[in-house]
Order: C-alpha cells, then sequence, then structure tokens
C-alpha cells in the first residue's frame, strides 16, 4: 500500500469516527429527551415544579448519562475501533438502547418495577453485536436506568430498596443472558433461556426482601412473579425484535444464517434449478468450508452460508461453466479473451445479485473475493498456444484478494473441490499434494495478504481438507455383476439379458 493510499485511508477512518462521535452525540440528546418525556408522563401537572425544586438530581442525572456515553464511546475507541467506522453499527447500537430504554420505562412505570426485561437488551446485544459487547454494553445500560431511577424521583414507581435491587438484577439477569444464549440454536432454546433467567433473579429478590420487615410473602411471591414475567418477557420481544433490526441493519444471526442455507431459500432454488452443477459443487465447498472453520476457531455457520452463496454468479449464464454442461461447451467458439471475461465477472455477478436481494454483505463480500485476483490458467494457456503472446492482467480475477479469514477458507475450499473432481488420482496421498500445492501457490501470489490468515491456520485448513476430500472420495469395491429374481434367486447378467 502506498504512502498516497495510506493517507487517504487515515483521512477516511478520521472522517468515519468524527461521524460516530457525532451519533454518539445525538443519541445522548435524544435520551435527554425521552428522560424528559418520561418526567412529563410520570407527572403531568407537576414536573415543572419538581425539576424547578430538584434542579441538582435533574443535572447528576444528565451528567450521569453523559459519562455513561462517553464510557461506551472510548470503549469502541481503545477495544474495536472498526466498529465506529461503520456509522449502521453505531445506529443499530443506539437503536437498541433507545428502545429498550423506552420499553423498561414502559414495564417498570405501569406494571412492575420487577416486571422489567432488562434481558432484552443483552439478549439483542448478543446476537445483533457480539458476546463481548454485549456483556459490557450491559453494564453501560442498567446504569443508565439505574440514574434514570435514582434521579428521577420513582420515573420507575420503585422506592428506594427497588431501584437497587433492579440494579443488581439487570446486571445479574443480562450477564446470564448472554452466556446462555451463546450456545442458542433455536428460537425455541431462547425462550427456554428466558425461564432459566429467572431462577437467579428471584433469588435476588428473596435475599433483598427478607432483611426487610415491612415485607412479607405476599410481596414476595408478587415481585418473584414478575420478575419471572419479565425473563420471559425479555426473551419474547427479543425473538420478535430480532428480524426486524436483522433486515433494517442487514446483520447476520444464527436464525438468518439457518434460513438463508434453507434449500428453499430463493437463491437457492434457482441455483438447484438452473445451475445444479453448481448448487452440487456449492454444497461440498460448504461442507468442506464448515470443517476448514471449525478446525480454526471461525464462525462455522458463516463459513457453510458464505459458501452456499459463493458462486451465485454463475447464474447470469450457467452453461458457460463446465460443472452445468451436458456436451455443448461455448468456449470451444468464442476467443480466449472473450470465455476468461465471462468467467472472471461470474464473482461481481455474485456479489450484484446478492446486494439487490438484500443479503448480508459479508456473504456478498466473499462471492466478490473468493477468486481473489488469482490468473484464470486454462484460457490463459489457450491463448498462448494461439497466438503466443497473451497479458496476464487480461486473465486474472479482478479482485479484490480476501479480507476475511471466511473468504480465505471459501477460497481454498472452492479451489481444493474442483481440484479433486477433475482429478482421475483421488488417493489420500494426491489430495494432499493438490491442497498443499493450492495453498502455497496463493501464498505466492499474495492472495492471503490482508486477511491475517496465518500460516498454522493454513496448515490446518490443509489437514482438515484432505481428511474431508478422502472421506468425500473414498475408495469403494466393486460390486459384483449379479441379479436378483423376484424369488431372490441369484442369476448372471447374460441369463437376466
Amino acid at each position: 500500500m502506498n504512502s498516497a493510499t495510506l493517507y487517504e485511508r487515515k483521512s477516511q477512518d478520521k472522517r468515519r469516527l468524527i461521524a460516530s462521535g457525532a451519533m454518539f452525540a445525538a443519541c445522548y440528546l435524544m435520551v435527554i429527551v425521552i428522560v424528559f418525556l418520561m418526567l412529563v408522563i410520570n407527572d403531568p401537572a407537576g414536573w415543572k415544579t419538581y425539576i424547578v425544586q430538584h434542579y441538582s438530581e435533574v443535572l447528576s442525572m444528565i451528567v450521569s448519562i453523559f459519562f455513561l456515553f462517553g464510557i461506551g464511546f472510548f470503549y469502541f475507541y481503545f477495544e474495536d475501533r472498526q466498529f465506529l467506522y461503520r456509522s449502521a453499527n453505531v445506529a443499530l447500537y443506539f437503536s437498541i438502547v433507545l428502545l429498550s430504554a423506552v420499553v423498561c420505562y414502559v414495564f417498570g412505570r405501569f406494571v412492575s418495577i420487577y416486571a422489567r426485561p432488562y434481558a432484552m437488551f443483552a439478549i439483542l446485544c448478543m446476537f445483533l453485536l457480539n458476546r463481548r459487547q454485549a456483556l459490557f454494553l450491559n453494564f453501560i445500560f442498567v446504569f443508565l436506568m439505574f440514574s434514570i431511577d435514582l434521579f428521577g424521583n420513582g420515573f420507575s414507581g420503585g422506592v428506594d430498596l427497588e431501584v437497587y435491587s433492579t440494579l443488581l438484577l439487570g446486571f445479574v439477569s443480562g450477564t446470564f443472558a448472554v452466556f446462555l444464549s451463546n450456545r442458542v440454536r433455536t428460537r425455541a432454546e431462547l425462550l427456554l433461556v428466558g425461564i432459566i433467567l429467572s431462577v437467579p433473579t428471584v433469588l435476588i429478590i428473596f435475599f433483598f426482601q427478607i432483611p426487610n420487615a415491612r415485607y412479607d410473602w405476599i410481596d414476595y411471591v408478587s415481585s418473584a412473579g414478575f420478575q419471572i414475567l419479565g425473563c420471559v418477557v425479555s426473551s419474547i420481544l427479543a425473538l420478535s425484535l430480532m428480524p426486524v433490526f436483522e433486515v433494517l441493519f442487514n446483520r447476520l444471526t444464527s436464525f438468518r444464517l439457518r434460513e438463508l442455507t434453507s434449500t428453499g431459500a430463493p437463491i437457492l432454488k434457482r441455483l438447484q434449478s438452473e445451475a445444479p452443477g453448481t448448487f452440487n459443487h456449492s454444497l461440498i465447498v460448504a461442507q468442506l468450508a464448515e470443517s476448514c472453520a471449525v478446525a480454526i476457531g471461525e464462525n462455522a455457520e458463516l463459513a457453510r452460508a458464505a459458501a452456499y452463496y459463493h458462486d451465485v454468479g454463475k447464474l447470469k449464464q450457467p452453461d458457460c461453466f463446465t460443472e452445468n454442461q451436458t456436451g455443448y461447451n461455448l468456449h470451444d467458439e468464442i476467443t480466449p479473451e472473450l470465455s476468461a471475461d465471462i468467467i472472471r465477472s461470474h464473482t461481481r455477478d455474485g456479489y450484484d445479485l446478492l446486494i439487490q436481494n438484500h443479503m448480508p454483505k459479508v456473504i456478498a463480500d466473499v462471492a466478490l473475493q473468493h477468486h481473489g485476483t488469482q490468473p484464470i490458467k486454462y484460457f490463459y494457456d489457450k491463448a498462448m498456444r494461439f497466438s503466443g503472446d497473451a497479458d496476464i492482467k487480461d486473465f486474472s480475477y479482478l479482485g479484490p484478494i480476501p479480507q476475511t479469514k471466511i473468504a480465505a477458507i471459501i477460497m481454498v475450499s472452492d479451489a481444493a473441490e474442483a481440484a479433486t473432481r477433475a482429478s482421475s488420482d483421488r488417493s489420500p496421498a494426491h489430495v494432499e499434494e493438490v491442497c498443499r500445492s493450492i495453498i502455497e501457490e496463493r501464498m505466492d501470489l499474495g492472495q492471503f495478504d490482508e486477511c491475517d490468515i496465518t500460516m498454522r491456520e493454513l496448515t490446518t485448513i490443509k489437514q482438515t481438507l484432505v481428511e474431508a476430500l478422502s472421506g468425500i472420495h473414498h475408495h469403494r469395491v466393486e460390486y459384483p455383476s449379479i441379479r436378483f429374481n423376484r424369488d431372490r434367486q441369484a442369476v448372471s447378467e447374460d441369463e437376466h439379458e
């Protein structure tokens, strides 16, 4: 990367950070407006008097919220700056914050302070962001609600003891929700998380209320019941709102990945009917990519989904690709230059098709990057034999090279599957030689320079591919030429005829 390009990238990153900072400030103002509306709703007749008489508490609340937003910004700045470079990420985070704050206020004010669905925020962050961010942001959100309760003269409808108990309840329910949701794979399991969350939170209510003589068992049962309701409602609301956030912000969750990899997905149905050879190839690549992702600790579900869609650009001209041909080959009648242009265009066509169908950009990026800037050797060799002079740039994919480990996995898995399928020797030793050659060639051409993949991980990917491809193309014994008649008596093939 030259100095001019590096300077431009730094300038662009600086502009993005400034834009993200502006969004933080705008959201802070929106929270203050929402808190003001809470005050008006809480006491329509006396809110002005409250502000005048308790201006110090109101000012403390405004300052507390400001510092919480500042902590959130600096957390991302120092721990995950790439998050701030995309305004959609910041908009998603604040949408979850604002919506969760309103929902918690409504339940706390009009139902019970113990009915607040605190865990909803943590669950949404867990699936729409990631686990580490969800854990930290849950603390920020809980302190945000605590500041509103503490300095807002009972916005929640609770007393001091209840306000402090809900602070702990928010921490516990959110933290447990993040860890319990980490292995959730179905919507039913997420509902179960809400039920499990009620166990530790009900115990917290019990230990908070026992020392206080004014509570009796009826109060405890009532509070515990509302807390169970809040935990279950957290899961229900998270399930209901997640598809909305997925669509609005084009986010990937484990639920959406399963929907995208269903054979009933529209683009996959097209691929199966219009390009069956490519579809079957993609299924095998998906199996290989998933195994490789598991082996190096990457997102296996994302790898499988990206592999399913990596070649959808071939839908534009499916008959121009060998796996979909049934005898007639268009490339026998056109120039090698035109053939190479058709072949390499499928990466850009796939990217455009996926973006037009509102598919996640991370999957579209893999479709664009999975060949990098590799040369198309077959047509380059054909051109050299025809004319003796050909520019390798005219016979290379246009890139970019893989930007993520998932894209690198798809690149290697795609090439390894195609090479072993074309080879008559599918012994483990030959498969190992093919996979090693593929990886070494791409390393020599700098195809992995921008995806932060290590030599150790590439070695693991190679070993995984060898084991998987050896299993797919395993040796079978030759079946004897014996036929059985209706009476289950063996007859030779000649007798059968």
